[in-house]
């Protein structure tokens, strides 16, 4: 390898050591093609080393009392807020993602983690008094064990900090598998996590591909597996590690839908559809790939691509870029060869992007906003996650016919209705079968105290990340009942019942 490339480390004990494997991948830079470094693709005995790292530390971190883990949060919250523009400017680097979105991408990664530092209002269990003569009944939620994360290319800063933060906080330790096309702010999260005061062994960081995911869903002592990713991944591990007999929660692919109504704020409504479009260039599972113009709507088109055309295509740090690059130029050839499925299957391009010019940045992989009109199930564009800056626009007749159509696509990460109609609205909430609903809020993603709750196709598991519902994810329930008895006591005889008197 070549030296001035530097590499990625492992974390494992505590320690940030070099693997000894002889696999490693490039990070990339989307916009200009330049190595920024290399990742390993870690060994099973290093993975090994890590899960019997994390297992030797559990004993003493579970005992660990709850105000001490939560004020290594409230320090590790503090230090991400002072590094903030250093951590967005590595992630644009090696990611495409503009500053502007990189910095929103670990700010709300960061809103978790100060929810982790709120550990000791979460981690309650419940009491109740006399159930029968001097007996109490109580729960403790109590950690399970060693848990892994594995995360995705698109959020390399906020995933992780869905997972590794809240899973600690409870009491668990962790290894962490990043995405291998971008760990490098990965791992400065990590490393200043290290520096908050997490103890040695509570946090590891393996790297790899298809054979750690793999390892990680069949290792013995590791008790939950958190995923976010592509579908064709995470039912494979949904399946795998729930096979193993892990606790698991698969956050996957989508195809979000947003309904437009004719009383709907114009202005104000394209600019949601454009942003939540086609910016981080269409490569979040929360983006709106698909807008049903409902009725008058449809007359909104020729807006709607000037709007699109308004939008700057560059590199992530030249100023007012509003799309960068996609990852890889894999990426970019896969989209670009679904729009062309798009128009022979008979979708009108309204706006084509492809081999947009980017002065300076020749060699990047760029693709322009897009939009097909005339869309409809069975044409590629549609029936599969495109994770580009393309829009797909279908035509309803009213909104009883749009929400039949949402409903039956087998996603149901997220969905929106744009309408100054409260009814319209209110009856949109109740019937629409998807997880999470934005009213004239296009990526309706909750904040930490509430969990995201994709559905359907999108989501595996019944409990998904951050917020109470993770707490209860990454604890075990246990149910105490119990009595005591003085010398005052007066005793009762045996009791050959299953009740308690």
């Amino acid at each position: 390898m070549t030296a001035s490339i530097p590499t990625i480390p492992l974390l494992i004990g505590g320690k940030f050591v070099q693997s000894s494997t002889t696999q490693w991948r490039d990070v990339v830079n989307p916009a200009t093609q330049e190595v920024l470094a290399r990742v390993p693709l870690a060994t099973a005995e290093e993975l090994a080393q890590a899960v019997a790292a994390a297992k030797a530390a559990f004993p003493a971190w579970r005992k660990t009392p709850i105000g001490t883990r939560a004020r290594i949060f409230l320090k590790y919250q503090q230090l991400i807020r002072d590094n903030i523009k250093s951590l967005a400017a590595l992630l644009t680097a090696e990611q495409g993602k503009t500053l502007a979105d990189a910095e929103g991408d670990v700010f709300r990664g960061l809103e978790v983690v100060e929810h982790a530092a709120a550990i000791g209002n979460l981690q309650l269990g419940e009491l109740a008094n006399n159930v029968a003569t001097g007996v109490d009944t109580y729960t403790l939620l109590q950690p399970l064990g060693v848990c892994a994360g594995i995360t995705p290319f698109n959020f390399p800063a906020m995933i992780p900090l869905w997972m590794f933060p809240m899973a600690i906080a409870c009491g668990n330790t962790f290894v962490l598998k990043p995405s291998e096309q971008d760990p490098m702010v990965t791992m400065r999260l990590v490393e200043l996590a290290i520096e908050a005061g997490i103890p040695n062994g509570v946090l590891n960081v393996v790297h790899g591909a298809a054979e750690v995911v793999d390892a990680i869903c069949d290792h013995p002592d590791i008790k939950a597996v958190s995923f976010v990713g592509s579908t064709r991944v995470g039912t494979h591990v949904y399946n795998r590690a729930s096979l193993n007999g892990k606790r698991v929660q698969c956050m996957m692919g989508a195809k979000n839908h947003a309904i437009v109504l004719p009383d709907a704020n114009k202005e104000q409504t394209l600019n949601a559809i454009a942003g939540a479009a086609f910016g981080a260039a269409g490569q979040r599972c929360m983006a709106l790939p698909v807008v049903l113009l409902v009725g008058e709507a449809q007359q909104w088109i020729p807006e709607l691509v000037a709007k699109a055309q308004t939008l700057k295509v560059s590199s992530g740090t030249e100023p007012g870029t509003d799309v960068g690059p996609v990852i890889s130029c894999a990426a970019r050839e896969r989209i670009e060869s679904l729009i062309e499925r798009g128009v022979a299957d008979g979708a009108t391009l309204e706006l084509d992007g492809r081999k947009p010019v980017v002065p300076g940045y020749e060699q990047g992989n760029f693709v322009g906003p897009t939009i097909f009109s005339g869309v409809r199930p069975g044409m590629a564009i549609y029936d599969q996650e495109i994770f580009g800056p393309v829009l797909s626009i279908v035509a309803a007749k009213d909104i009883d016919e749009a929400i039949e159509f949402i409903n039956a696509n087998p996603n149901g990460n997220g969905t929106a209705i744009f309408t100054q109609s409260g009814a319209a609205a209110r009856r949109f909430q109740e019937d629409i079968d998807v997880g999470q609903v934005g009213i004239n809020v296009p990526i309706p993603v909750p904040v930490p105290m509430f969990s995201f709750t994709g559905s359907r196709a999108s989501k595996l598991g019944d409990l998904g990340p951050y917020g109470k519902q993770v707490v209860m994810f990454y604890t075990q329930t246990k149910t105490v009942t119990a009595r005591w008895f003085d010398d005052s006591t007066v005793a009762q005889g045996v009791n050959t019942t299953i009740s308690l008197k």
